[in-house]
């Protein structure tokens, strides 16, 4: 062989060396490649999570290569194991960066909870955490708890959150659901959770994959002091956040504007209420008095309204605990999500979206309902209904009646317990005057889950078609 400058190639034997050296370099990359799994897709046992396509399918192979899983390919169990316990170290961190704010030491019982989150094992974490809030492994007493660890909460009640989550949830179906969450988000957007398996689910894998980190901040926390500073921590350069100053006018705007609604609906009771349903509003001794998880949520929408007046040049993508309907104007479906401050310029929610949003949500509840790993999982289900059901709030208020009725009964489809799709579709139906059908729905309901009937007897649709 001979290039351009060269007379003589190099002797065959050369060539021969080179060959035989070659070939043995080749035969060693393969076992050495063998060892690292292949990537997988978003809908499978994988590290990272999947494309940004705002209405996309959960993604399937693209070949039978990629379809084949190899023996040495970790189960979603060891998937989950790992990122749990590389979540526990990352928290054990942030509850150590807290007590030095604070000037404190990290307690003992504190370090062992982590220790017991690190290893995975629920019943070890349960126990560890009843240790540090009183007794309780639900809700607890902050007065309860042993000294110095109130302080560390925020990072506490993470991995405590993300521990229950995984506990709850079949390893594969978590994988799922935190990945096509999270492969919805636009680069740079600000991920507001809301559920306890819409926040932790999606900020373990947020945690602990490849790509890009976002920020994630839940709606329900919003006016816990303690809470804000833990985001100061995490965010503090690339998050304006939220004062203690605007907590405080946040709720006293609330309490100004319930004293009004209260009086209104006192002085002329024959007009439409003011007060909303749920919502516990009380006059005592000149003093307004709030409680109720409407009256909650109320205050922290206006924080999550004043956190993105803040940075508004950030977007942002929902995940509702509870319908923030004061979102809902200039909101517009991203997938399993809703996007806020979406509309502007150009941007306008079409009905093209409403059926694309409908058709998404089709394709999912179909998924769902022929897996025996979903449909044998109640935490699997009744999560996925109830994001669909946030989805056709949004139709609805858009005006997008068929999507949303459509919308509401997979919702129910997937789990037929879930009072939110009911009442919200009978509201539907009274509003279009199919009051008969409302009817029927609401007494079925009724009928099926009698237990549930204090969830419809605050709304609007029971008190209107029911006479209740």
């Amino acid at each position: 062989m001979k290039t351009s400058g060269q007379q003589n190639g190099p002797s065959l034997w050369l060539w021969l060396l080179v060959a035989v050296c070659g070939l043995i370099g080749i035969c060693a990359l393969f076992p050495a490649r063998s060892r690292t799994p292949l990537a997988a897709p978003a809908s499978s046992t994988n590290e990272t999570y999947g494309d940004r396509s705002a209405s996309r399918k959960p993604a399937q192979s693209s070949s039978p290569r990629e379809r084949e899983a190899p023996a040495f390919q970790p189960t979603a169990a060891e998937i989950v194991a790992g990122k749990l316990a590389r979540f526990a170290q990352s928290r054990r961190s942030l509850a150590r960066a807290l007590a030095q704010r604070h000037n404190a030491e990290v307690p003992p019982q504190a370090e062992r909870f982590f220790d017991a989150v690190e290893s995975g094992d629920w019943d070890r974490i349960e126990a560890a955490f009843k240790i540090i809030n009183g007794g309780d492994s639900s809700a607890g007493h902050a007065d309860s708890r042993p000294p110095g660890v109130q302080a560390l909460w925020p990072a506490i009640i993470d991995a405590y959150g993300a521990a229950e989550q995984v506990h709850a949830w079949p390893p594969q179906k978590l994988l799922d659901y935190g990945n096509t969450i999270l492969g919805s988000l636009t680069p740079g957007m600000v991920y507001v959770g809301g559920t306890d398996n819409g926040r932790w689910i999606p900020e373990l894998l947020n945690e602990t994959s490849e790509g890009e980190k976002h920020m994630v901040v839940t709606q329900n926390a919003l006016a816990d002091g303690s809470y804000l500073d833990y985001l100061r921590l995490q965010y503090d350069d690339r998050l304006s956040n939220l004062t203690e100053d605007e907590s405080q006018r946040a709720f006293q705007q609330y309490i100004d504007d319930a004293r009004k609604r209260l009086a209104h609906d006192q002085q002329f009771p024959n007009e439409p209420k003011q007060v909303r349903p749920g919502e516990d509003i009380q006059l005592t001794d000149g003093r307004i008095q709030v409680g109720g998880q409407v009256a909650v949520m109320s205050i922290n929408e206006r924080l999550l309204q004043m956190l993105m007046d803040k940075n508004p040049e950030l977007p942002f993508a929902l995940q509702e605990s509870f319908p923030l309907k004061g979102t809902y104007a200039d909101a517009m479906p991203l997938g399993p999500l809703m996007e806020l401050r979406a509309q502007g310029g150009s941007a306008a929610f079409s009905p093209d979206q409403a059926s694309q949003s409908a058709a998404f949500w089709q394709s999912t509840a179909q998924q769902l309902l022929a897996d025996p790993e979903a449909t044998s999982s109640p935490a699997t289900l009744k999560s996925w209904s109830h994001d669909i059901n946030s989805a056709a709030n949004l139709l609805a208020a858009h005006g997008y009646s068929a999507d949303a009725e459509q919308t509401y009964r997979l919702s129910t489809q997937l789990w037929p317990g879930n009072p939110e799709p009911v009442a919200a579709l009978a509201d539907l139906l009274g509003q279009s005057g199919r009051l008969d059908q409302a009817r029927v729905l609401l007494e079925n309901f009724d009928r099926q889950f009698p237990d549930q009937r204090s969830h419809l007897e605050t709304t609007g649709a029971w008190k209107l078609i029911m006479g209740k």
